[in-house]
């Protein structure tokens, strides 16, 4: 089985590929730096494809090197996304919210359509597309304007791909993580605003239980699909948040 992942050169992206690269399947690794692609596969026979997920062109010619080296794809894991320092709307420069959107947005379209059209046209045609989304796409943080934007942006794209794809067996899933410990959630560890005005510390969990749900979806027959599958820490403030 094969599968890309984007934004695989760090946090849950490096987590997911190590568990699928473990488990036997052939893993192409999308992200911008090379050497931390190749840290990722740390010895293991991967694919390392170089690429910036906001540019058309290289997103394109990733997906056909992978599909010229495989033969097929049979899942994407559309992973890579950014955030920027949590504010009020009014004091979020608009370049940061054009560079988070050309990411977590465009980023997203451009390799869920390179994977559509790969599983379209490849025999047996189908495949899988699984979409990072985030809680956030259902409760915001405060001061998250673009970053839940963006993530409400990623479930249109699943629900959508979810019924254009049933007439080439094509199945779509997002899974919505609360509080892996990455870079990204290091803070929380800290102490994060909270909805009542107060700084508090969060529960976290660790990304090979992300991986590992993904694992599972990715592992279905494309007769079964999970539209949307919710993983995070268990104490974390999102059941009640706010």
């Amino acid at each position: 089985m094969n599968i890309i992942i984007t934004g695989a050169g760090s946090g849950i992206g490096r987590a997911t590929a190590r568990a699928f690269l473990a488990a036997g399947w052939r893993v192409g690794m999308i992200g911008r730096r090379e050497a931390a692609l190749s840290e990722t596969a740390d010895g293991a026979d991967a694919l390392v494809l170089p690429c910036d997920v906001t540019d058309p062109a290289a997103v394109d010619a990733a997906f056909a090197q992978a599909t010229a080296a495989w033969g097929r794809l049979d899942v994407l894991f559309n992973n890579a996304g950014m955030t920027v320092k949590a504010a009020p709307i009014d004091e979020i420069a608009v370049e940061d919210w054009l560079a988070l959107s050309s990411v977590n947005i465009t980023g997203m379209f451009l390799c869920a359509r390179a994977a559509f059209g790969a599983m379209r046209r490849q025999s047996p045609q189908g495949g899988r597309i699984i979409n990072n989304g985030s809680i956030s796409a259902q409760v915001p943080r405060p001061g998250s304007a673009p970053y839940t934007m963006s993530k409400h942006a990623v479930t249109g794209l699943t629900r959508t791909l979810g019924l254009d794809g049933r007439a080439f067996n094509i199945a779509c899933g997002q899974i919505d993580i609360g509080n892996a410990l990455t870079d990204m959630a290091e803070p929380m560890t800290r102490g994060v605003p909270q909805a009542d005005g107060s700084v508090k510390v969060e529960p976290v969990m660790e990304s090979r239980h992300v991986a590992d749900a993904v694992f599972h979806m990715a592992g279905l027959p494309l007769a079964v699909n999970v539209p949307f599958m919710t993983v995070m820490a268990t104490a974390m403030p999102y059941i009640g948040r706010g």
